[in-house]
């Protein structure tokens, strides 16, 4: 009712920032939940509800895990769920929290028949663009409502820019149409400081090194990575090598020379002193948990032998998607290749680096936290010297659907099972249902 507010104040906001306000309110009693709200000429916002972090003696800490909401797929009817579940205390959201897509991209088929398609209409690329994006997807209820309920904590993946970006450029931008790529990058980050609720860089710190640390009293920290803009060397493309792949001498090379090359970084220096020295600091306080936020999945997961599953069709239509893309599938299989080459599959020499780091820290005990792939994952974590890194916990999609859905449910049930058979550190995997962890 707010009968005994603890702090209130005046600020003013306007075109410069997109009319979004950001406080940050000091003075507040560890480990509490407190309410606020915003007024405007004696109009009231719907009322917030926040956490804030504990110290001390923590005995439990209640997190979901969310991922990969595009908004002409589905409604957000997860999110309203998260803001009704009673075990939760703050929501982490690990990327893609908007897509970047036009109204004839990606998921508008299904759109039209909800009647919910993207705006602007076109792909985004400029300052205004990234803006309006950022407001249709705050504007649904579900989104509201989640927000409204529990502190979130946010990291970018790739969409929030445009999808599989690295340091020089990124799959889905093309600079003859779109212009000069760090000048995208540049929109879309601005926008998502304006309107995601997190705090702006220190001074002297931009905005794409966004990486954090959260302490959960006694009981755990959680660090967030940037696998995105400040790091990554440009993906390996399947495309660029696979027809020149015949044998398993061939595979080995591509793993090893191609995808293994040292100098393919995936995180940036700073990135992995910072979390070298959080990861020491949790180890020696005690702490039980080591949480990594990490947008995109970590485990090795290559792709099944597919020759007798039934799910290749034995003569492949071209003009059929579909078909094509489980002949190029089964093609990988053949190799034992990673199915994914933008995740953590792609840069194996990274990997082991950031093993490496958590190792020299003490912390073999991971519990990975990673969204991305539209799928739920149980995986464990092995270093390249079979050495136990911890475990990792995947969340689907909040709409977006999982990758094999286009081969029938059936088929899809069946690539589920195949993929958890055939590796080692895959113990279960769903991609046919959406929700959170």
């Amino acid at each position: 009712a707010f009968s005994q507010p603890v702090a209130s104040g005046q600020l003013s906001t306007g075109p410069e920032r997109d009319y979004t306000v950001k406080v940050l309110a000091g003075g507040l009693q560890p480990g509490r939940r407190y309410f606020y709200r915003f007024e405007l000429d004696g109009n009231f916002s719907e009322t917030g509800r926040t956490r804030t972090l504990p110290t001390g003696q923590v005995g439990k800490l209640g997190i979901a895990i969310a991922s990969c909401s595009n908004y002409p797929f589905g409604y957000f009817n997860a999110y309203e769920a998260i803001a009704a579940d009673t075990e939760v205390d703050l929501v982490v959201h690990l990327g893609d929290y908007i897509y970047e897509y036009g109204a004839d991209g990606w998921g508008s088929a299904v759109g039209r028949g909800l009647n919910r398609l993207h705006e602007p209409e076109g792909e985004i690329v400029s300052l205004a663009d990234y803006l309006t994006r950022h407001g249709q997807y705050n504007s649904y209820s579900g989104s509201r409502a989640m927000l409204a309920a529990h502190p979130l904590i946010s990291i970018w993946d790739d969409h929030e820019s445009t999808k599989h970006p690295w340091l020089g450029g990124a799959e889905n931008h093309q600079p003859d149409k779109e212009g000069h790529w760090p000048t995208r990058r540049a929109a879309s980050l601005q926008a998502y400081y304006e309107w995601m609720p997190v705090r702006d860089p220190m001074p002297g710190h931009s905005r794409a090194s966004y990486w954090r640390c959260y302490e959960f009293g006694d009981l755990a920290s959680l660090i967030t990575l940037e696998t995105r803009h400040t790091g990554r060397a440009k993906q390996i493309e399947y495309s660029d090598h696979l027809s020149r792949l015949e044998t398993p001498a061939d595979a080995d090379w591509f793993a090893t020379e191609v995808l293994g090359a040292p100098g393919r970084n995936m995180l940036a220096a700073e990135n992995e002193r910072f979390v070298s020295e959080r990861l020491t600091a949790s180890v020696r306080s005690g702490q039980p948990w080591r949480l990594i936020a990490n947008q995109i999945p970590m485990a090795r997961v290559h792709v099944p032998d597919l020759s007798d599953s039934g799910l290749v069709p034995n003569d492949v239509d071209p003009n059929d998607p579909v078909a094509s893309a489980l002949a190029e599938m089964a093609r990988i299989g053949e190799l034992d290749l990673p199915i994914y080459l933008d995740t953590w599959d792609g840069y194996p020499d990274a990997r082991e680096r950031f093993y490496a780091l958590c190792r020299d820290a003490g912390a073999e005990d991971l519990l990975v936290l990673t969204g991305d792939s539209h799928a739920f994952w149980a995986n464990t974590l092995f270093d390249a010297s079979n050495r136990s890194m911890g475990l990792e916990l995947g969340t689907t999609g909040i709409t977006s659907p999982g990758d094999f859905e286009r081969f029938g449910p059936e088929g899809s049930r069946q690539m589920d099972g195949l993929l958890a058979a055939h590796n080692r550190e895959v113990v279960w995997t769903d991609n046919r249902h959406r929700g959170y962890v």
